[in-house]
């Protein structure tokens, strides 16, 4: 898979989860790495990021670190030549980008804000993220389409500036996709008995109105019989709906069951989005997967967490600092991004067994109060500390020495109540975490009165 590392405190975490839970049992050596920090772009001229790009449409498997896009007083402090621009522009359209989907992260056993999971789709190109703009005076303003290949053009606006300073902006949404997140969301929603919501502001913006359009087609054509036909429709008319996104705003912080889905153009989308991880504690609780698609069809997914590098957090560290940061974001992406990886080059069974036990045990240790300060106050673990305790656990589930190769199926013995078996199991593993300590065999085997007893002498 593609490994696109960047920089600060989130850069600092991931170089420790790598070298003490991934490598330790992990063979990264088909890992294809490239650092997206500000000055290898700029020592680069930026072809690091078009190598990411290329590599990322070879191999349709990708994990991003947060990155740093400059500003102009960073460009000073770091001596950059240039403030080099955001890379989720290049990215989107190098992997012909579909939609963003951003779901909340759930712990069972663990209070966050939404009880059910919440997921959301922004459409991942066009709005004003790649907008033109000029600053201008008084005079007229025209704006025409030339259609490609010739043809009479079209005057798609004229008007009058009569201010002396004006800013004018041009961008556009491209729709061809839209059938293509459509299909992805409805099927993600039917499968998980989720309710799903289209978001637009058509009714001032008359240009969403297609966005709409599309979604319901889709949906009536293709989804709806199996929404009612599972219950999933009963709250809202056994039909698609759709909300205003100021409507949408004043719902996500009230439906706090959670269980909804929405769709949404892409600016709505990244405003919304941060709401819901506000309700839901944190943007680090929050996944943010990119969806596009390769020409020859193969799905291409880019992994990365929802918030950026915790400069903050950095500077600390680098002051000599105690510091806490949750990685729970960045390790759900890397557990998709290897996911995926694996269900594409044929290795899902040992890859699926790591992650799934690396997701567990972390889950495990913050329900337990072993987690970091955001979730379990001032007694909670350092960075350093959660990654020692999670790959101290991690030892356990899964040893080194024996994890490299794949141990033979279990087969269960015909003459044993394996249901028994199973029962005395869960006995002992008294934190249920799903394995047994030495603590926990000891006191199991004393109370089991078959412990060891010493010979007195």
């Amino acid at each position: 898979m593609v490994y696109i590392s960047g920089e600060e405190m989130t850069h600092y975490c991931m170089n420790l989860i790598l070298e003490k839970w991934i490598e330790p049992r992990i063979d990264i050596s088909n890992w294809e790495f490239y650092d997206l920090s500000c000055k290898s772009r700029d020592d680069t001229e930026d072809q690091v990021l078009h190598d990411a790009v290329d590599a990322g449409k070879r191999i349709c498997a990708i994990f991003k670190e947060p990155s740093v896009t400059p500003t102009e007083v960073q460009k000073e402090k770091l001596g950059l030549r240039k403030s080099w621009g955001s890379p989720n522009g290049a990215m989107r359209r190098g992997w012909n980008g579909i939609t963003i989907s951003r779901d909340t992260i759930h712990i069972d056993g663990m209070e966050l804000g939404y009880d059910k999971p919440v997921y959301f789709e922004r459409h991942a190109v066009g709005g004003e993220y790649s907008a033109g703009w000029a600053k201008v005076g008084s005079g007229t303003l025209k704006m025409e389409f030339h259609p490609e290949g010739g043809g009479p053009s079209i005057l798609v606006d004229e008007r009058k500036l009569k201010d002396d300073t004006n800013m004018v902006v041009a961008y556009h949404n491209p729709l061809d996709n839209v059938e293509d997140l459509a299909h992805h969301f409805f099927s993600r929603c039917l499968a998980d008995g989720i309710v799903p919501y289209v978001v637009t502001k058509k009714t001032v913006f008359k240009w969403q109105e297609e966005f709409w359009t599309i979604m319901k087609d889709v949906f009536d054509a293709n989804y709806k019989q199996n929404f009612i036909e599972k219950g999933i429709l009963e709250g809202c008319g056994n039909d698609l709906q759709h909300l205003i996104s100021d409507a949408a705003t004043m719902q996500i912080i009230r439906w706090t069951s959670g269980g909804f889905g929405m769709a949404a153009h892409n600016y709505d989308g990244d405003m919304l989005t941060d709401e819901i991880a506000q309700v839901h504690r944190s943007p680090g609780f929050i996944t943010s997967n990119l969806l596009g698609k390769r020409e020859d069809g193969t799905m291409i997914k880019e992994f990365e967490a929802s918030h950026g590098t915790v400069a903050d957090m950095w500077e600390a560290h680098l002051r000599g600092e105690e510091t806490s940061l949750n990685p729970l974001g960045m390790v759900e992406a890397l557990i998709g991004a290897m996911n995926h990886s694996a269900s594409l080059y044929g290795e899902e069974p040992a890859i699926n067994m790591f992650t799934e036990t690396l997701r567990s045990v972390i889950h495990s240790k913050m329900v337990a109060g072993e987690g970091t300060r955001d979730l379990c106050g001032p007694s909670g673990l350092t960075t350093e500390q959660f990654i020692d305790t999670v790959g101290e656990a991690l030892d356990v589930r899964l040893p080194i020495e024996t994890y490299k190769e794949p141990q033979e199926p279990f087969e269960e013995l015909t003459d044993i109540d394996m249901e028994a078996v199973k029962a005395m199991f869960n006995d002992l593993d008294e934190d249920g975490n799903g394995a047994i300590s030495y603590e926990e065999f000891s006191k199991g085997l004393k109370r089991l009165g078959v412990h060891p007893k010493k010979l007195g002498f």
